[in-house]
């Protein structure tokens, strides 16, 4: 089944941000996600508010996963985690 990896941020710097943002992109790519939200409009109505909410589709929770782990995610991750607090879940999707 199709999954979803949700990810709500708060940038705490930009230029660190940019680096991971521009290596992460190619890894979730190479595990076939596919990006369908990435930073838009949105309505905070519960919970801690983070100005960028990302998704990306991935064909299985594995798959999401596989991505999160891998040695290109990871080396993207470097570069954001002292740059932005984050939350990043992954959820499975009835179609």
């Amino acid at each position: 089944m199709p999954a979803l990896w949700i990810a709500h941020v708060t940038v705490t710097d930009e230029d660190a941000y940019g680096k991971y943002a521009k290596l992460a992109g190619p890894a979730v790519a190479k595990h076939g996600g596919k990006f369908i939200a990435r930073g838009g409009r949105y309505v905070q109505l519960e919970g801690k508010d983070r100005p960028r909410n990302v998704v990306a589709k991935f064909e299985s929770v594995e798959a999401a996963e596989a991505c999160y782990h891998s040695p290109e995610y990871q080396e993207a991750l470097s570069h954001a985690r002292n740059a932005s607090e984050r939350e990043l879940l992954i959820v499975e999707i009835d179609e």
